[in-house]
């Protein structure tokens, strides 16, 4: 995936001026150790921070180094102002922790486990957002450990920066639900750039006899092998992926990274001659996630996903209940039958998460378009069951009075057969039943969920609190009640 961005993480120590500044050093050099031998890279800044001056160093030689994260290391106490001073002028996504003792004697004694307190205190004064985990202080191997949860936090981070959300044509009106404000997503760093159908659609035709695309059809011939009783369709798949890469490149301006928010029905099948969903499938797997219905906040949901996990992510339906036909004979186990529901999307999840993908055609559309002949502009979905294995339902989402919010619920596809059309799976969620009505009904979100193929639920939570959004949704336990869930029920 070349679409995120490369992380260059330094380490600064600090030391006030009270304490051995060679107890912060050594401590320094001991975290450092521990990451490597994690298989970290971690940049050592030389300057220690004890004052204002040493300060503007060391900033001076994290921008010499491109450094574009931090680790703020109290090896002691540190220096209050100093300390907080550099992290608001780095910028960048910065991780605080500080050293536990090691020994009872005093002289190695260092009371950074105080410093912290005083530290958080006045980045607060300075109005600064760190990134201060669960258990910020620790030994060396606990804080390289703390180390490479933070990496993916932070890549997220910088890439959101400088991402570009590339929309076309208007949100239809039969899913107003994904009609949401854009103004928190420039909020947030990200850049929207909206175009019509016939935008891309002229950017498509201008593709007609391109030498490449002969190339490309090839390769997803390649890849979908002799599952594929629609070989004819590739063509106009393999100019249309083109025609979506080639906008990309050209469009992204002062931006690094891109996604796609795209209409992608009705009138798209009847113009282009095809459904998009395998290409959206394709272009997922390498990075570049493709929301189905110009959905732009479920767009930004897959890229963190994709960022967090390093895997490709898709968009799916919280779609249907689970026919108890389905069940019979299955152990589900911990769950209950109120515990799962169908993700179901057309055809757009990556090839590698679908027990035996196949090239077909979507039904529904085909009843309504096509409905007599062979399908033929219906074509282009990529189906299959998903395969089992650990998921985690995520969205970031504002709502229509532009105030972002989110959700997160961990949970699993189960190994059982869906009998339906499409990329689908039986998911499993403890206790989905209260989420869907109290987080999901209650916080008034689209029917699309982002789905990462990983239990990933402690790094997004991160990613989203270091965003600075308060109300973060999530598959309360049994006994844990929502705040509109009524206590007298069954009581």
């Amino acid at each position: 995936m070349t679409n995120s961005p490369q992380v260059k993480l330094g380490i600064v120590a600090v030391s006030r001026d009270c304490f051995p500044m060679e107890l912060s050093r050594s401590r320094r050099e001991a975290v450092v150790k521990a990451a490597n031998k994690r298989g970290i890279e971690l940049y050592e800044a030389k300057t220690m921070v004890e004052n204002e001056a040493d300060a503007v160093a060391a900033l001076k030689e994290l921008r010499e180094n491109n450094i574009n994260a931090l680790v703020l290391f109290l090896g002691n106490f540190g220096p209050e102002g100093p300390e907080t001073y550099l992290v608001q002028e780095f910028k960048g996504p910065t991780l605080v922790t500080a050293a536990a003792e090691e020994t009872a004697d005093f002289s190695g004694r260092g009371d950074a486990f105080c410093g912290l307190l005083n530290c958080s205190y006045n980045l607060a004064l300075r109005n600064v957002s760190a990134f201060i985990p669960e258990n910020p202080v620790g030994s060396a191997d606990e804080i390289a450990v703390l180390i490479e949860k933070f990496l993916p936090v932070a890549k997220t981070l910088i890439g959101l920066k400088k991402l570009k959300i590339f929309g076309f044509g208007p949100r239809p009106y039969d899913f107003l639900a994904c009609n949401a404000p854009i103004k928190p997503l420039y909020d947030l760093g990200v850049t929207v750039m909206e175009n019509s159908e016939l935008d891309l659609y002229a950017a498509y035709k201008a593709h007609d006899g391109d030498s490449r695309i002969e190339t490309v059809a090839q390769d997803m011939a390649k890849e979908l092998g002799a599952s594929n009783p629609y070989a004819g369709i590739l063509p106009r798949l393999a100019q249309y992926e083109l025609t979506l890469l080639d906008f990309m490149e050209k469009n992204l301006g002062y931006c690094e990274f891109g996604v796609f928010a795209n209409k992608c029905w009705p009138a798209f099948q009847t113009e282009f001659k095809f459904v998009p969903c395998y290409v959206n499938a394709r272009l997922a797997a390498r990075g570049i996630p493709v929301a189905c219905e110009t959905d732009l906040y479920g767009a930004l949901s897959e890229f963190i996903i994709t960022l967090v996990t390093g895997k490709p992510a898709t968009l799916l339906d919280i779609n249907n209940t689970v026919p108890p036909s389905h069940l019979s004979g299955v152990n589900l186990g911990k769950y209950t039958p109120s515990d799962l529901f169908m993700g179901f999307h057309c055809g757009n999840t990556a090839a590698c998460y679908l027990k035996k993908p196949e090239m077909r055609y979507q039904q529904i559309m085909k009843r309504a378009l096509e409905p007599d002949g062979e399908p033929d502009i219906t074509r282009g979905t990529l189906e299959g069951d998903l395969i089992a294995g650990a998921v985690t339902l995520f969205r970031l989402q504002a709502n229509a009075e532009g105030v972002l919010k989110s959700y997160i619920a961990q949970g699993e596809v189960l190994d059982i057969p869906t009998r339906s059309f499409g990329g689908i799976g039986v998911i499993a969620i403890p206790e989905l039943a209260r989420f869907y009505r109290h987080v999901l009904v209650e916080g008034r979100y689209p029917h699309h969920a982002g789905v990462a193929f990983a239990h990933a639920g402690e790094a997004l939570f991160e990613v989203v609190k270091a965003l600075g959004i308060g109300d973060i949704g999530f598959n309360q336990p049994k006994g844990m009640l929502y705040k509109t869930e009524n206590p007298f029920v069954n009581s």
